[in-house]
């Protein structure tokens, strides 16, 4: 049964139960964007960049957070970047001034600009203010004008996200939206400062995609990612606010996994069960992922990466502690068949890797540096993503080990072979190969216990003493008739 990858627009982030799709067709998913990015700024470190108005510690020369209006640098919002926050918008829904710097000008070193564009848009009656996080921080909203301009700004590949309408209580005053909570606000932070270290462009973000299972239910991932032209080609990104029990977690890998596994619309069974039981990524070929996600470029599904956030640091080092535990089953991998072989097979597995919002905004390198953690591996290895998610113990590994083990079996063959060589009983020396397979092939042969140049010899000399024999019966031959002739004459000089 195909998964049905189609958001639902009326389920949004955590605000409502599950819906249930009794009703629903499963559709194929639109094709992952490869289109040009929202902004055209490259990522650069996050630690030279502090929002407007905060303080700021060793700033460089020529550097500023509030520039003043005899600054020679233009802050005036451009149509631009307006287009951009309209696009933004248009897909993450719901983003504070920080989230659109991070994730459309990381090269900016502050958000004023950004803020500065917001602003505009909002004179326009394009965006408005829904409501103030926990950190006092502004959230943003396309207003309907917005909405539908961001809709004919997206391309027609990327799903443009509901509309959030304005509400008014009983007295006629704008209701502030309820509904974006923390979490949304991490999975927003997420996605910016992954698409500001470069992983992707903002159009290769969605959020709240659906996974559905043939029980009926449906896993919603808080983002999916597909870039084909980058390093990381795609991946599933959860953000937990260690609010949860570590249970939830383990399902939502379990739900994956299960996910990754069914089979593709016309997939032929026999072939992909032949193809699963051979091994290797043969397999993926008949797997509905493969036709929605790009290729990973390693072994095994789709990454699936934990983002942890909130609480205290010894908090979430737990929670990822007891998440690998619990979920080992489905991301260890198993281990090639062999003697001497360690190397893991991987394609039947979900890699999960697992980071803190907090210590990647904290890291100078941001998302692009060693924040990631691969479950399995060196609990205090902390490495870039493109290493987290290699595979050196994997199919690399297993084709240097067969390699060996190869060697390895011919040599103990070769010492097996060696120890069953016939000794020559006259001389104690052993059979060369050619005189061993003569003894077998012949094995009626006389003087089969002697080795190549004994046997010659003994040849030689059979041949020696029968010349010799020869030799000797011509000489008593000649002497008999010598004898003969001898008596015959001695007999005629008696007669006369």
């Amino acid at each position: 049964m195909p998964a049905d990858f189609t958001p639902d627009p009326a389920h949004e982030p955590h605000e409502i139960p599950e819906p249930t799709f009794a009703d629903d067709v499963d559709q194929a998913p639109p094709a992952p964007s490869t289109g040009p990015s929202i902004a055209p700024s490259t990522a650069s470190s996050p630690a030279r960049r502090v929002p407007a108005g905060q303080p700021r510690q060793n700033r460089t020369p020529g550097t500023f957070d509030n520039p003043s209006k005899s600054s020679k640098q233009t802050w005036k919002p451009t149509h631009t970047r307006k287009k951009e926050v309209l696009k933004a918008l248009g897909i993450f829904q719901r983003a504070t001034a920080e989230h659109l710097w991070r994730m459309l000008r990381p090269g900016d070193s502050h958000d004023r600009c950004t803020r500065d564009t917001l602003n505009a848009l909002k004179e326009q009656g394009k965006v408005r203010v829904e409501t103030r996080l926990e950190s006092n921080h502004q959230l943003w909203v396309l207003a309907e004008r917005g909405h539908k301009e961001a809709k004919q700004l997206l391309p027609g590949n990327v799903r443009v996200s509901a509309l959030r309408k304005l509400e008014f209580d009983d007295d006629g005053e704008p209701v502030t939206g309820e509904g974006f909570d923390e979490h949304a606000a991490a999975v927003t932070m997420t996605a910016a400062v992954l698409t500001g270290a470069g992983f992707g462009t903002p159009l290769s973000w969605q959020t709240e995609i659906a996974h559905r299972l043939p029980y009926g239910y449906t896993q919603y991932a808080d983002l999916t990612m597909r870039a084909p032209d980058v390093d990381v080609p795609a991946m599933l990104l959860e953000v937990d606010r260690v609010n949860e029990p570590v249970d939830v977690l383990v399902d939502k890998v379990r739900r994956y996994n299960e996910w990754f596994e069914l089979l593709a619309p016309k997939a032929h069974k026999d072939h992909e069960r032949a193809a699963r039981a051979y091994g290797g990524a043969k397999v993926h070929d008949f797997r509905l992922w493969s036709r929605i996600y790009p290729a990973t470029g390693h072994e095994g599904y789709v990454p699936l990466a934990f983002v942890f956030t909130g609480k205290t640091q010894a908090q979430r080092a737990s929670r990822m502690r007891r998440l690998e535990q619990a979920a080992r089953s489905y991301f260890a991998g198993t281990k090639y068949p062999g003697a001497g072989i360690t190397a893991v097979d991987y394609h039947q597995a979900v890699p999960v890797v697992v980071t803190e919002l907090e210590r990647i905004t904290a890291d100078p390198d941001g998302a692009a540096g060693k924040v990631w953690r691969r479950l399995g591996r060196d609990e205090d290895q902390w490495q870039t993503l493109a290493e987290a998610l290699d595979n050196p113990d994997g199919d690399r590994l297993h084709v240097v080990q067969a390699e060996q083990a190869r060697k390895r079996q011919k040599e103990r063959e070769a010492a097996a072979r060696e120890a069953q060589r016939p000794v020559c009983r006259h001389c104690g020396a052993k059979f060369t190969d050619d005189r061993w397979d003569s003894v077998r092939q012949y094995p009626a042969q006389q003087h089969r216990e002697l080795c190549g140049p004994c046997l010659d010899e003994h040849h030689e000399q059979v041949r020696a003493e029968k010349a010799a024999r020869r030799l000797a019966e011509e000489a008593a031959v000649r002497e008999a008739a010598e004898a003969k002739v001898k008596k015959n004459r001695g007999l005629f000089r008696r007669r006369t």
